[in-house]
């Protein structure tokens, strides 16, 4: 079994406050050792001199029953194990141990060795050079004291003395202490401090247990597992990242790198959808231009047959036509796979619309549903490639009979000229940082476009920010919903420059803006919680817009928020199997070629309303008045079905900021 982080660094912490603790605890021990004995050598030399003082006189007049009698005293006083007087040759004159008395020391020894280590008595000695600790007899220790008895003029003036003047020393005093209290103080201090030292040390390991448990080893684990799951495919894991020390920066590059993986699997899957897209293309070219190629070919020979039937060449004109549309179709499913530009010549939209609808009448006539067309008179022709545009309304309109369904319903669709602001109708197409990083993400997409992607910092970590490219719009998307609670700072995701801008503020509330670069000057947004102001300082310049708009709205099911940000995604689709999902990918890569938007507004049960803007610059207003289109109902100008009228705009670019 392999050892844990957190066990290991316990016993390595432990171990080392052990020998930390007992070093200190040993220094402790030995200075508190000395500190006593130095107290106890000094308490001895005092005693020797409170000795010396009280027998001064007895020595002087050489009283020596009252000098023994008082060594003898002194002697028995506890701790003290003996008191001995030497003479200057080193015979025991007086103890407190009568045994030694008469007995000769020898002056080598260590009693005697700091007074004659120079071959003659010294007066004069330090008190640690005085002191001495041996092991008496009985095993216990004791310090002994000596204390040199200097000549002094009342030893060797009186007549009654015969000590010569010459002499220094005349004897010593031996004073012994015993040790035994000492010793065993020392030894109650130390089994105290070892068990204080087991203690610490205990308390310590827990201490430590602990914090390595709750600092260490949970979010190890933590990032093992997460680490675990990451690798069975689960990429939305995410790991707490409260902690403001390494462990939160490495749980906070974790969650960041599983984020960057989340989004490189969608970038990958979104590739694949297209790659499935292009190889879907082909394998239709191949299936179906050959019987297109048959039925245009004997079609085109029936009606060079046919030309004095006028029913019947007019059928065989309508089957020539939407076969070469069949072919065309293909073709813009192998462009929109490969990005192909759409072929621009001027193009009358009404007519489009007319022929989108030829197309799908007999299946709207047989779904119940009535058509009402309000298309603007005098339209003037857009710069757009017609068989796309046909594509673009056929999609839509069976995208609306499909949302009616069987029960019956109403489609509206309407042609007009709009002059409209760039807030809410311009897209920004190209967004880079200061030194030129592609902010763009097609691995996350808004309104059918590449959201930009920005990073900003919350509470001290990384969190991915995705703008709305519709510049005026307000529907951006943060990685962690509490981000929008936090003001951060921006910058760019990957060289990590930084976004705002010094001395530029908000026009709205007067905060901090960023920005980043685009194809026409600076986008520039509030960095406060709650402001949707955004300015474009190159698209305002420019003024409004001249548009056509080609409007299809619906009284059918409508769209659910939720699938609302996947309605251009390629095989997304909520017909289950009655579709691919390919019909609205290609109508927005259509439209979008055609540098146009789309721009949808819905709620579920209440309808759909779809908005197709293709830009041109020819003005011309006019309405023209209600036909009949077959045996579908198309009614005045500006007169909408009751439905539809209460279809609410909740459009998700929602006009300007």
């Amino acid at each position: 079994m392999r050892p844990r982080i957190g066990i290991l660094a316990i016993v390595g912490v432990a171990a080392v406050s052990a020998l930390t603790i007992g070093s200190i605890a040993a220094l402790i021990v030995h200075t508190h050792r000395e500190d006593l004995t130095g107290q106890l050598e000094r308490n001895a030399d005092q005693l020797c001199e409170t000795i010396s003082s009280s027998t001064y006189y007895d020595m002087l007049e050489n009283r020596r029953d009252d000098l023994h009698q008082q060594i003898d005293i002194i002697g028995r006083q506890q701790g003290i194990d003996r008191v001995r007087l030497f003479n200057r040759v080193g015979e025991i004159m007086f103890s407190s141990d009568p045994r030694e008395i008469g007995r000769s020391v020898d002056k080598r020894a260590e009693a005697c060795f700091a007074c004659h280590a120079a071959g003659r008595p010294l007066a004069r000695l330090s008190t640690r050079a005085r002191s001495r600790i041996y092991v008496s007899s009985g095993g216990a220790r004791v310090l002994g004291m000596i204390r040199p008895i200097p000549n002094q003029p009342g030893c060797w003036m009186p007549a009654c003395h015969a000590h010569r003047r010459s002499e220094a020393v005349l004897g010593v005093l031996d004073v012994n202490l015993s040790l035994a209290e000492v010793d065993q103080q020392i030894a109650d201090d130390q089994r105290r401090m070892v068990l204080l030292a087991v203690l610490a040390i205990g308390a310590n390991s827990v201490l430590l247990w602990w914090l390595s448990r709750r600092v260490v080893v949970r979010p190890v684990e933590a990032l093992i597992a997460g680490t675990r799951k990451v690798a069975e495919g689960d990429l939305n894991t995410l790991l707490p990242a409260d902690e403001g020390h390494e462990l939160g920066d490495l749980a906070r590059a974790f969650n960041l790198m599983t984020r960057r993986l989340a989004e490189a699997q969608q970038q990958l899957t979104q590739a694949d959808k297209l790659a499935s897209v292009g190889r879907l293309a082909a394998g239709v070219a191949h299936e179906i231009n050959n019987p297109l190629t048959g039925v245009l070919t004997y079609a085109s020979f029936l009606q060079k047959r046919a030309g004095s039937d006028p029913d019947l060449q007019h059928d065989l004109e309508v089957i020539v036509r939407e076969t070469r549309r069949c072919r065309e179709i293909v073709k813009n499913l192998l462009d929109f796979s490969r990005q192909a530009r759409p072929v621009r010549r001027p193009t009358d939209l009404n007519e489009v619309v007319r022929r989108a609808v030829g197309i799908v009448m007999n299946q709207l006539a047989l779904d119940r549903v009535k058509l009402t067309l309000e298309l603007a008179h005098e339209l003037p022709a857009a710069p757009a490639d017609a068989n796309q545009m046909e594509q673009v309304m056929v999609n839509l309109l069976l995208n609306a009979a499909d949302a009616i369904g069987g029960a019956g319903g109403s489609i509206r669709v309407a042609t007009a000229l709009a002059d409209v602001p760039p807030r809410g109708h311009t897209l920004i197409r190209a967004a880079s940082c200061p030194r030129g990083c592609d902010l763009l993400d097609p691995g996350v997409r808004l309104h059918g476009h590449p959201a930009i992607r920005v990073q900003r910092l919350v509470d001290g970590h990384e969190v991915a920010v995705h703008l709305d490219p519709l510049y005026g719009s307000a529907s951006h998307r943060a990685a962690e919903p509490s981000a929008e609670d936090v003001l951060a700072g921006y910058r760019c995701p990957r060289c990590h420059t930084t976004l705002e801008l010094d001395r530029e503020r908000c026009g709205a509330c007067g905060a901090g803006v960023f920005a980043v670069r685009s194809g026409e000057g600076r986008v520039e947004w509030c960095t406060r919680k709650g402001c949707h102001w955004t300015r474009w300082e190159a698209a305002d310049a420019e003024g409004p817009r001249r548009v056509a708009e080609l409007t299809v709205e619906d009284t059918g099911r409508g769209i659910t928020e939720e699938d609302m940000h996947h309605l251009f995604e390629p095989f997304f689709t909520t017909k289950g199997s009655r579709g691919v999902g390919l019909g609205l990918a290609v109508t927005w890569s259509i439209v979008d070629r055609h540098e146009g938007t789309i721009e949808v507004a819905s709620q579920p049960g209440r309808g759909t309303r779809v908005t197709v803007r293709i830009p041109y610059q020819v003005a011309a207003e006019a309405a023209m008045p209600a036909v009949e289109v077959g045996t579908a109902r198309v009614a005045e100008p500006g007169v909408l079905p009751a439905a539809a009228r209460g279809v609410p705009d909740i459009r998700p670019a929602g006009g300007a900021a």
